[in-house]
């Protein structure tokens, strides 16, 4: 596959403009199978650069009570993974441009099986795919069978990530390198900045594509600090908290619009304040 994936002309645009890219999680099937589409033309709408998109799973090892209660209202409403890259193929007769990255775990991709996977997203319109339980030392022929349909692995880095293992990430990684700011889950409140920053500082000795930091990042402000130092900022869980308020607020019938107009307000409020805070790009000459 010769031609440039999404996810890198993306960010190498967002660098060359001084600005950090946006990337929202959501939980794909909630609040409802028929919401998933509408929520990722609205987090576009809302300035997302890249989407990622959560593949349900019955066991979860990374996500918090918010994301599993979400998986688990997709599970139980016949969320899977083929009815997932439906709707990517969906939402790519729209928007052709938007990169998506799909997240979870490597159950539901075994079952499927590595080449029929890789070739189906790839006829969706997958970008890159995060499989929180396959580690790089164990990619191999997956990574080869999604290398030949232009599809990035992208891999977690943690605070407790030694220096082998940041090596091996950078040997295989493409697209961007996902740093998880906090020990424990998703959803977890307690964020260090500095930590962070020092931990980057670190992790770009060995890696050479962008960093986007995840886990603890709730607010305008977190994601402004972050974003001071990051490549990427990732956003899930109170997306889908969000998300969630506005279902249980909406009349009967209507709550998919609600849920799309509710996640495209709030992520607009991180759009706009990661945008205020970007310094502006200077030219030699």
């Amino acid at each position: 596959m010769t031609e440039a994936n999404r996810i890198d002309t993306a960010l190498r645009k967002l660098a060359e403009t001084g600005r950090v890219a946006l990337v929202p999680y959501i939980a794909a099937g909630d609040p409802s199978p028929e919401a998933t589409v509408p929520l990722m033309h609205a987090l576009v709408q809302a300035g997302a650069d890249i989407l990622e998109l959560g593949v349900p799973f019955s066991d979860p090892m990374a996500d918090g009570p918010v994301i599993q209660r979400a998986t688990e209202r997709a599970l139980a409403q016949g969320m899977t993974l083929p009815r997932l890259l439906e709707q990517v193929a969906q939402f790519r007769r729209d928007d052709p441009r938007t990169p998506i990255v799909l997240m979870g775990y490597a159950n539901p991709i075994e079952r499927m099986g590595y080449a029929a996977f890789s070739q189906q997203a790839r006829a969706a319109g997958v970008d890159g795919l995060l499989v929180v339980d396959c580690p790089p030392e164990e990619t191999g022929e997956f990574a080869q069978q999604l290398d030949r349909n232009g599809i990035h692995p992208i891999f977690l880095l943690a605070p407790t990530s030694t220096d082998e293992r940041i090596q091996s990430v950078a040997r295989v990684a493409r697209g961007y390198v996902y740093y998880v700011s906090l020990k424990g889950t998703t959803g977890s409140a307690s964020l260090n900045t500095d930590a962070v920053a020092e931990r980057l500082t670190m992790i770009r000795q060995h890696v050479k594509i962008p960093v986007g930091v995840g886990f603890g990042i709730r607010d305008a402000e977190s994601a402004v600090r972050v974003a001071r130092h990051a490549d990427a900022v990732v956003i899930g869980t109170k997306l889908i908290e969000t998300i969630e308020q506005s279902v249980a607020a909406a009349p009967q019938g209507t709550q998919v619009q609600a849920a799309a107009a509710a996640a495209k307000q709030w992520l607009g409020t991180i759009r706009a304040a990661l945008d205020a805070d970007r310094k502006p790009i200077t030219t030699a000459g």
